[in-house]
């Protein structure tokens, strides 16, 4: 059984859609920060909870 979910967001700089894996145990909560995958430009990417959904957020490390 996987502990990580599968899931997607859009960079804030180019627009372009990314995947990650959300590890349901410990991203929750947490804020990191990485790099788009079409791009390269520093994301930082946190996870929440409302409920039993996952929401990710998506900023410019340096607006």
């Amino acid at each position: 059984m996987s502990l990580t979910r599968p899931m997607s967001f859009s960079c804030p700089h180019c627009m372009a859609p990314n995947d990650i894996e959300v590890d349901e145990m410990n991203d929750i909560g947490q804020t990191q920060v990485l790099d788009c995958q079409v791009c390269c430009q520093p994301i930082e990417l946190s996870v929440h909870t409302d409920g039993d959904t996952l929401r990710i957020s998506a900023e410019r490390e340096n607006p």
